[in-house]
């Protein structure tokens, strides 16, 4: 069964890195491509119901039981994330654009691709999908909290809470709410159980949507911003690098199994990149929007990477590391 599940989850990251070739090639090629960007909320909306159609709402109490997990979630995206998230901005800190969208995307732990990335590496991706309202709340409270401290009275004049708000809203309180009535009345109404079947179906392809969507209508703008945003790209890959060894640390410190430890360290890796575009967009910084999805590209890299080096990093008790 666990090979099965391992086999479509690596079908899952075989379709979304499909998905990025299409985008990067068609979004540079194809003329008017950038207005695609009307797709990206909807695409967002409709993949987001579908991850949080995933929670096993009913039985969400069993899986937030495991307190060291959560405890290693905590460590690693609500310490560690923000001191080296901190630590790396300090060398965009002369630019308001770039130090915001690095901040932005950092400091938002991820809650739908790295349930597929972790669960392609053994991880333990129903502790990860259970733990997603917690690690949703952690950064609604993180991000403002952050930022005052990293920014300080700039973080007021730069960012309006209205569309975060909206953001929050359209984005999150709306397909969670959407999610809790479907499981609700799924056993109780056939249409509704058709609804909930159809949701787990569309995941993929949504995430391959947004994928698209966000990727092709900003290829060309960072393509002409390349010079500005080169800059950010060793910062990401840093953040990569430093993230999986605190992931690591942190799964040994609190005695993590396997599993459930490199769950932990794909959280502390994957930032929330796709649902914090829009808030990128809602800035007066243009400049902010393309900093997130050069993180976006440059962390798919990272998990493809990470998807064969996190067995060897956390390898499960008696497996010869080496393979």
């Amino acid at each position: 069964m666990r090979r099965a599940i391992a086999g479509m989850e690596r079908h899952q990251v075989a379709l979304c890195l499909a998905a990025i070739a299409v985008a990067l090639v068609g979004g540079w090629l194809v003329p008017g491509s950038e207005r695609l960007d009307v797709a990206i909320e909807p695409a967002l909306v409709l993949l987001l119901f579908a991850t949080f159609l995933g929670i096993p709402f009913r039985r969400l109490a069993d899986g937030l039981r495991d307190r060291r997990f959560l405890a290693a979630l905590a460590l690693v995206n609500l310490v560690a994330a923000p001191v080296v998230a901190f630590a790396l901005s300090r060398f965009v800190a002369a630019d308001d654009a770039l130090l915001v969208g690095v901040l932005l995307v950092l400091l938002a732990p991820c809650i739908d691709y790295v349930i597929v990335f972790a669960g392609a590496a053994g991880g333990s991706a129903a502790k990860l999908l259970s733990a997603t309202p917690l690690l949703m709340a952690g950064q609604m409270l993180i991000l403002p909290v952050c930022f005052t401290l990293f920014l300080g009275p700039r973080s007021l004049a730069m960012i309006d809470p209205a569309p975060f708000a909206r953001a929050f809203l359209l984005m999150i309180a709306l397909p969670l709410a959407a999610a809790g009535v479907v499981q609700l009345l799924a056993p109780r109404i056939r249409a509704v159980r058709a609804v909930e079947r159809a949701g787990h179906a569309v995941m993929v392809p949504a995430m391959m949507l947004v994928l698209i969507a966000v990727i092709a209508s900003q290829v060309r703008a960072i393509g002409g911003e390349i010079r500005s945003l080169w800059v950010v790209i060793p910062l990401f890959a840093a953040f990569a690098v430093a993230m999986s060894a605190a992931g690591a640390c942190a799964s040994r410190l609190l005695r993590l199994d396997a599993a459930d430890g490199r769950a932990a360290l794909f959280s502390g890796v994957t930032r929330n990149s796709l649902v914090v575009l829009p808030l990128a967009l809602a800035l007066p910084l243009p400049l902010a929007p393309l900093v997130v999805v050069t993180q976006t590209l440059v962390e798919l890299v990272a998990m493809v990477l990470l998807v064969r080096l996190a067995p060897r990093i956390l390898p499960a008790r008696g497996a010869d590391p080496r393979r």
